[in-house]
């Protein structure tokens, strides 16, 4: 009995020591940056956003990445697409994302997005360009032009140029976890640390 106690001892450190391993593979200041000044959030669910542009080549890496994550997230994540809008050309498009959101075209004109830029090489940067691909998707022309410099659409720009600001954001893609962790990169890494993170949120919950 005592060998087997031993052994087991000796399985479950060796255990510990590999979850120490892999969790030390994901390091603040190198996989992930923690804000000075962390944004409060309360309630159960832990807030997952994503920042990016449609024209940078890096969110077009990532989107497909994150797009499988989402599928698979636990039920107390709750993820934000955010369009950033650090610059007029970038406004451009965060205005036919939100109007797009509004429309309730989002998860069915995103991904397409990025493939008609990246893939199509298509220039769609202004609202004129913009509204005639939404058309080609199904959207109301009419209503997503009435919606591009709406209030409604004006106000979600705000908060997105308000977080950018808030979560210190330079560029794109970026990935904030809880109002307090920021990841960035391109590539399956991502997720992976955006979990790791999710996990150290709940466990600052509790």
């Amino acid at each position: 009995m005592k060998r087997v106690m031993t052994l087991t001892g000796l399985a479950m450190a060796i255990g510990l020591a590999s979850m120490g391993a892999q969790a030390a593979d994901y390091v603040a200041g190198k996989d992930y940056r923690v804000l000075d000044n962390p944004e409060t959030i309360s309630g159960d669910a832990i807030i997952v956003r994503e920042f990016f542009w449609y024209g940078c080549p890096h969110c077009n890496v990532l989107d497909p990445h994150m797009e499988k994550w989402a599928k698979t997230k636990d039920k107390d994540v709750v993820f934000f697409r955010t369009p950033a809008a650090l610059n007029p050309v970038w406004e451009a498009n965060a205005r036919g994302f939100y109007s797009a959101q509004l429309l309730g075209f989002e998860d069915k004109t995103h991904a397409a997005l990025f493939d008609a830029i990246h893939k199509d090489g298509k220039k769609l940067f202004d609202q004129s360009s913009l509204s005639k691909w939404y058309a080609s998707k199904g959207v109301n022309e009419k209503k997503f032009n009435s919606l591009y410099n709406s209030f409604a659409v004006g106000t979600k720009i705000g908060r997105s140029q308000a977080g950018a600001k808030r979560y210190q954001l330079s560029g794109v893609p970026a990935v904030v976890v809880q109002g307090k962790y920021v990841v960035t990169g391109e590539d399956a890494k991502v997720p992976k640390v955006v979990e790791y993170l999710i996990d150290k949120a709940r466990a600052e919950k509790k």
